[in-house]
């Protein structure tokens, strides 16, 4: 065979066998791209041109103790838009800009854009959904989001918290629990290329969310309403910084109740002041407890044995501490007396020198086993730990104040929490406030349990100190908080505000009452705290203890807690009796819920309101009834329909109101506001109290305060003179430098 042609057939066969390899090759390639890599390559392509926008699940819903529904979560429509679907951006901005109230340019501007997915609305009512619907319009999709919905409210605000435009937790029980209410996501689930951009038909899914769990409180709904009550009552008549009023049943450290003033609606908290939800005083506020911090001083002395209820004292009116003299709040001081009379008069040299039997290492040792100066670890974010000297630093004067409650601050949870302990028998529980987590189909996912934290007391010496406790009731500061049927046991406190510079300011107080009933087998537990009242009444045993008593009753009463028969507060020779008489029940309908209580208060009378709202529709007795001073008129704030109102309104009193303020009153009577000037406001016309036929026009000037606006009113003034001063001075680095 010639060269040439060997050489052909050798080059030849050299590129067969070359191109059967890289066919070879190539097959493999494929092979293991498709066989073996297939399903990793296409979840990786799938990711690169596709985009994931989640969808919030509907959170778990959120009971109270005994299945009454506290929190939903109600569906809403939002709005979105995938660029690249919608056909004409002008003509849909033009369209969707009156119905969103948002201005037609910015929605141009988002319609354009190079992406594939935007929101437009979140969240909007129902009336805005049902408008977009019905313009069906290319490239706008409505989807069902949740919102957040509080039946009530105002009611355990604090506690209950509020959540975010996204529905996540921001406070309260909303963000303490959010894992478990959050639920599982959902997706919506668009297409685009590799370089970002649209492509045509593109995939369109929508992946549905997963419920999150419930919560069922320990919250009682009803013992909430009555907290809630009492705190209005309070707010209206001595308008404080602050009241904090928490209820736990002492056996299991559960929280029947926790309300707080000022408070807000958590449905609208946005457009609350800031301080009003920014903390929970309940679990937040640090305050010195004066007198009810000696219960802790009391329980003390009786463990250790340095004092027994028959040992003699003598109180001259002051005791000395090293170079400082600590004055009785009673002038002159009590005399001789036995240790239980030293803690029904709340004398302070009498707990002063028990403080000082126990000592320093003793005393701080029962101080820190009732928990202060550490958080109680209860289910709320934001709990302070409190102030304690260190103990490295406590001198004898340190124990001598911090005895009378002194020279330490308290939170009103770590208060409560202490004196449960020695209600209970003597065994500090973990503040609880979550009883179950159940999930979606009403199984039940983690039960709390009540959480013993340490013993702190023998029982004898809690009984002990639970039948001196009554001893104040019956006979001694407590009196007010006295229950009929009821053996009660508390203790009453006024402190003095610490002002910045680490001084008392004069006319601040905080006014308290701490205790239980029935003495004999617990079930409540209450504290009763107002921060800085108004109006010149500022004692304890005057401005808690009633509250006490109200609440602690109706509870008992609602919990069908069997009463002691015969068992009726003793009469003081010494106590002043209030005289009953007729009085005039004044017309308060068609007046601000506030206003109206001011008119009763002033006539000597009291009031229960029902329903929610800021007018009074109704009154019961009517206006001009004759009744016996202290009689509960009945104020009904649920309006009827329009059909059944009257023809005419009274005219509110608007001197002093803002011009929103104004304007809302008005509205909510039918009337129009025609305003001249700014600020505050002042003359109008026609005036206050005239009647006139709905729909009148009202002329209120409005002017700066100072320049002739109306001034806020003045607080009420006390019903009776304040009791005897209680001890003052300046407390420097621990002790009171008031001399006699």
């Amino acid at each position: 065979m010639p060269p040439m042609l060997t050489l052909i057939r050798k080059r030849l066969a050299f590129l067969l066998i070359a191109s059967g390899l890289i066919l070879i090759a190539f097959t493999g390639r494929v092979a293991w791209i498709q066989f073996v890599r297939g399903e990793e390559l296409r979840e990786r392509a799938l990711e690169i041109r596709t985009r994931d926008i989640p969808v919030e699940a509907r959170r778990g819903n959120i009971y109270d103790r005994n299945g009454k529904e506290l929190v939903t979560s109600v569906s809403v429509d939002s709005l979105y838009a995938i660029p690249g679907l919608v056909k004409d951006p002008r003509g849909t901005a033009q369209k969707l800009s009156p119905v969103l109230a948002v201005d037609e340019e910015r929605l141009y501007q988002i319609l354009t854009r190079k992406s594939c997915f935007e929101w437009l609305a979140r969240k909007m009512d129902a009336q805005t959904a049902q408008k977009v619907k019905a313009l069906n319009l290319p490239g706008v999709f409505l989807v069902g989001e949740n919102q957040r919905y509080y039946p009530f409210q105002t009611l355990a605000p604090h506690l209950l918290g509020f959540t975010g435009i996204d529905n996540q937790g921001l406070t309260g029980v909303e963000v303490t629990f959010e894992k478990e209410l959050k639920g599982v996501p959902g997706r919506i689930i668009v297409e685009q290329d590799a370089t970002g951009q649209d492509i045509p038909e593109p995939i369109h899914k929508y992946i549905s969310p997963r419920q999150g769990h419930h919560l069922f409180l320990t919250i009682d709904e009803t013992i909430q309403h009555f907290v809630e009550r009492e705190l209005d009552k309070i707010t209206a008549r001595y308008r404080p910084k602050l009241a904090v009023i928490i209820v736990m049943d002492p056996r299991t450290g559960e929280i029947l109740a926790m309300g707080n003033r000022p408070t807000f609606n958590s449905n609208e908290w946005l457009q609350a002041p800031r301080e009003a939800w920014d903390r929970n005083p309940a679990i937040w506020y640090n305050y010195e407890p004066g007198s009810t911090f000696k219960i802790i001083t009391m329980a003390a002395a009786l463990a250790e044995g340095v004092v027994k209820p028959e040992d003699a004292f003598f109180d001259p009116g002051y005791i000395k501490v090293a170079d400082r003299y600590i004055r009785c709040w009673y002038d002159g001081g009590h005399g001789s007396q036995t240790f239980a009379e030293v803690v029904m008069h709340s004398c302070n040299p009498g707990f002063v020198e028990v403080g000082l039997r126990v000592g320093i290492p003793k005393f701080y040792q029962y101080v820190k086993a009732f928990g202060f100066g550490q958080p109680t670890g209860i289910d709320l974010p934001g709990e302070a730990a409190g102030i304690m000297i260190p103990e490295k630093k406590a001198t004898n004067l340190n124990i001598a104040t911090m005895s009378i409650g002194q020279s330490i601050a308290v939170t009103p949870i770590q208060l409560l929490t202490a004196v449960a302990a020695v209600a209970n028998g003597g065994t500090l529980v973990r503040p609880q406030i979550v009883r179950e987590i159940r999930d979606s189909s009403g199984n039940v996912v983690k039960q709390f349990k009540p959480e013993p934290v340490r013993t702190v007391l023998p029982p004898e010496t809690a009984r002990q100190a639970g039948a001196l406790l009554e001893n104040v009731v019956l006979k001694g500061t407590g009196r007010n908080a006295f229950i009929d049927g009821y053996r009660v046991a508390g203790k009453t406190g006024t402190a003095q505000v610490v002002g910045e510079g680490g001084g008392y300011v004069t006319g601040r107080y905080v006014a308290s009452f701490a205790g239980f009933a029935p003495v004999e087998d617990p079930r409540v537990a209450a504290l009763v705290m107002v921060a800085e009242p108004q109006g010149g009444i500022y004692y304890g045993s005057q401005v808690a203890a009633p509250v006490f008593q109200a609440v602690v009753r109706d509870t008992l009463h609602y919990l069908r807690v069997p009463e002691t028969p015969g068992l009726e507060k003793p009469k003081d020779p010494f106590v002043y009796e209030e005289p009953r008489f007729k009085v005039k029940v004044p017309a308060v309908v068609n007046y601000p819920v506030s206003e109206a209580i001011s008119r009763l208060v002033q006539a000597g009378l009291t009031y229960q309101i029902r329903g929610e709202g800021n007018i009074v529709y109704g009154q019961m007795p009517g206006a001009g009834a004759e009744v016996l001073n202290g009689t509960a008129v009945i104020l009904n704030l649920e309006p009827p329909p329009r059909e059944q109102r009257g023809g005419e309104v009274t005219v509110p009193n608007l001197k002093g109101l803002t011009i929103p303020e104004a304007a809302d009153l008005l509205k909510n009577l039918d009337l129009h506001l025609e305003l001249n000037g700014t600020g505050l406001a002042g003359e109008q016309d026609p005036p206050a109290g005239q009647k006139v036929p709905r729909g009148t026009t009202i002329r209120v000037q409005f002017q700066p305060p100072g320049q002739g606006g109306e001034q806020p009113p003045a607080p009420l003034e006390p019903e009776t003179p304040p009791a005897p001063a209680s001890a003052s001075g300046t407390l420097r680095e621990g002790g009171f430098v008031e001399r006699p």
